[in-house]
């Protein structure tokens, strides 16, 4: 089972979505079917829940928005045996796709493959308003997360295909326009021939005679 979480702590107050596994088998779960855009957070060397934010289109990870991370941040907390006694602890926060798991690592443990996209928070202490708003709208659910996986592909892929359709048809109109603005440049040229400063004048009966 997966656990759900909504958060409004943003900028515009559009809610995120917060999610974490409800066991240690879960997160085995979630750490191979986590999305790209989802930021991965846990107590720094203690034992807490595995929790995560799902990013929303236009939100990088290295400046997700302050009381976005707070509220993250505390949920960890909360859900930390012995983190949720401390004060003053430290929780870290990565991209999921920086996850390593090996085979000999004991269930629910994870390595990163670079250290330097690994960031910290400093929690000081339990903020119950934060943690009680974010229980009130936590929702239990069952995730098939192949399947899940199968489905955002999908819809990936449908994105990319209609977005590669757009720009080729933004490149063909604006193909187009330019061969327009090519010929009529082509066609003006015809009737804006340069005269010679240095020809002699012609009077009307020079050109008649000339025309003659």
């Amino acid at each position: 089972m997966v656990l759900f979480f909504s958060s409004n702590a943003t900028a515009d107050g559009l809610p995120v979505t917060i999610y974490m596994g409800k066991d240690k088998v879960e997160n085995e779960d979630l750490i191979k079917y986590a999305w790209p855009q989802d930021v991965w957070f846990h107590v720094d060397k203690l034992s807490s829940a595995h929790v995560y934010l799902r990013m929303p289109d236009g939100m990088n990870w290295e400046a997700i928005p302050q009381p976005v991370l707070v509220d993250c941040a505390q949920l960890v907390k909360a859900n930390s045996i012995e983190g949720n006694k401390k004060d003053n602890i430290t929780v870290i926060y990565t991209p999921a796709d920086n996850l390593k798991k090996q085979g000999d690592m004991a269930v629910g443990q994870v390595a990163f493959h670079n250290d330097k996209r690994v960031k910290r928070i400093h929690v000081a202490k339990r903020e119950n308003p934060i943690v009680n708003r974010l229980n009130k709208t936590k929702v239990e659910k069952q995730v098939d997360h192949e399947q899940e996986r199968i489905e955002r592909v999908k819809k990936e892929n449908a994105e990319k295909r209609a977005q590669a359709a757009q720009r080729k048809k933004e490149e063909a109109e604006l193909a187009r326009q330019r061969a327009e603005e090519k010929a009529a440049r082509s066609y003006d040229s015809l009737f804006n021939v340069e005269e010679d400063p240095d020809a002699p004048k012609l009077t009307g009966k020079a050109i008649e005679e000339d025309f003659m």
